[in-house]
């Protein structure tokens, strides 16, 4: 059973997101993201302390990164490497769906395991990580280094899936599953991770959340895109219908939904409630240019009810 009452009682929950940053590059230009820094602004917007944790190349991206990171006031610790600083070319279909191209060997490739790192472990609260930053063999230990050095007391590791192109084995999805207490996937995840766990062919999120069950996580965020969103918490089941609305770039939604999930359940809100939340505001960054839009008055006056 996954226990979020210890969380309620800390005079603060920090949280990191460890991982990819990057620069999406649309025709417009580049924007600013990595699933990982997206989790961590959007935790940060909803009262957490939250910073970034991945790494930079000596270029213009990389100082650009620091300097539109620090305009958030979002703290990071980003390591100068001998590679580029990450980046995606993004195309977007006419209602607002993202294609990517990852730029490969980058600097997230690369992230350092430091005595600092070492150090601020065992003082973080909530961690998110993917598969996709660990497709380099350095980072991957990093975030396995980093996980295992939390402080079981008090700790929420969200495995935010992740599955790009062939970016991915089993083994580092097993050696993640072994690490966490939330797991998030989406529609197109599910079946690969059902396949994975040895499930039969048409096995659903139910099957897959009891086969996570008997791993000892007691936590399944599965999200539908436009359709509708799923979070099984231990004998708790939730199920949201996506807002429908006129989405304008759907990149960092699901980045934004994970987010204001876990931060509305560490600080007290029901599961039905947190869930319907979480959906708004994900549907409010589809509206938006970019994966780290603030929220508008609005949202924060609904918030704050």
């Amino acid at each position: 059973m996954l226990n979020l009452d210890k969380f309620r009682q800390l005079n603060h929950i920090t949280c990191v997101g460890l991982g990819e940053v990057l620069f999406d590059v649309y025709p417009q230009g580049p924007k600013l993201g990595g699933a990982p820094a997206n989790f961590a602004f959007h935790c940060g917007q909803l009262g957490l302390k939250s910073m970034v944790i991945s790494a930079v190349g000596q270029d213009d991206l990389g100082e650009r990164a620091r300097q539109e990171l620090a305009s958030k006031f979002l703290p990071a610790l980003l390591p100068t490497v001998p590679y580029p600083t990450g980046a995606v070319n993004v195309t977007l279909s006419s209602d607002g769906v993202p294609a990517y191209i990852f730029l490969e060997d980058t600097a997230y490739d690369h992230i350092p395991f430091t005595p600092l790192l070492a150090e601020l472990a065992p003082k973080i609260n909530i961690a998110c990580f993917g598969t996709l930053a660990q497709r380099g063999s350095e980072t991957h230990e990093t975030v396995l280094k980093f996980l295992d050095a939390m402080s079981p007391a008090a700790r929420l590791r969200v495995f935010d899936i992740n599955l790009r192109r062939h970016y991915y084995t089993s083994e580092i999805v097993d050696d993640c599953l072994n690490r966490c207490e939330v797991v998030k996937c989406n529609e197109d995840e599910l079946p690969v991770l059902c396949e994975m766990a040895g499930l039969p062919a048409g096995s659903g999120a139910r099957d897959y959340y009891h086969h996570l069950q008997n791993k000892g996580i007691s936590c399944l965020i599965f999200t539908e895109g436009a359709k509708q969103s799923t979070v099984f918490l231990n004998d708790e089941f939730s199920c949201v219908p996506t807002p429908q609305i006129d989405a304008i770039d759907t990149v960092g939604a699901g980045d934004s939904f994970t987010a204001s999930l876990i931060s509305l359940l560490v600080k007290g809100w029901p599961l039905a409630k947190a869930h319907r939340m979480a959906a708004d505001l994900a549907a409010f960054v589809c509206t938006q240019r970019g994966a780290m839009p603030e929220f508008t008055p609005n949202l924060w006056g609904r918030l704050v009810d």
